[in-house]
């Protein structure tokens, strides 16, 4: 019982170290991407933001590795010739269900905060906006960015083990 209660104790505090780092780590890269967008704008200044509100959002990040090993094991359960697949199928396929469960996440999110008028996104004028929550040629973004975020939590876990 002991062994049991430390697990979920440390799982617990991994998932928490994990969901600052993917907060952190989202913030960065919002940045990063905020500022290279005024190089289209020829704002030498190169200034990047984001939003508070941003921190939990990309926080949740954190979860995307579990909930990927999750899907993996229903599909393998389901699909016998999943369980085959390599490390270059598996990586496509967690960055394709990572940028899927983001995809919901911001327009779940973005529907909520929108409502609430405090909403930091707004992508109505873009073309391949939905209901100015989400943005479609962003896919490759979330695709990597999730992949990024399930790294991250995994260099936690494996370190947690050691």
């Amino acid at each position: 019982m002991h062994n049991k209660n430390m697990e979920n104790i440390w799982r617990r505090n991994s998932l928490i170290k994990n969901f600052f780092k993917c907060g952190a780590a989202g913030w960065c890269l919002e940045i990063l991407f905020t500022s290279a967008e005024s190089i289209v704008t020829r704002d030498w200044r190169l200034m990047g933001k984001t939003s508070l509100l941003m921190f939990p959002i990309y926080g949740l990040g954190a979860l995307l590795g579990p909930v990927g090993n999750v899907i993996d094991r229903w599909l393998e359960d389901g699909i016998p010739q999943m369980k085959r697949a390599d490390f270059s199928e598996r990586l496509v396929r967690h960055g394709m269900i990572d940028m899927v469960l983001i995809f919901g996440a911001e327009y779940f999110f973005g529907s909520w905060l929108q409502r609430a008028g405090i909403c930091p996104w707004d992508y109505s004028g873009r073309p391949t906006n939905v209901n100015g929550l989400i943005r479609l040629d962003f896919a490759p973004l979330w695709f990597f960015t999730g992949l990024l975020f399930e790294r991250i939590s995994l260099w936690e876990t494996r370190a947690g083990r050691r």
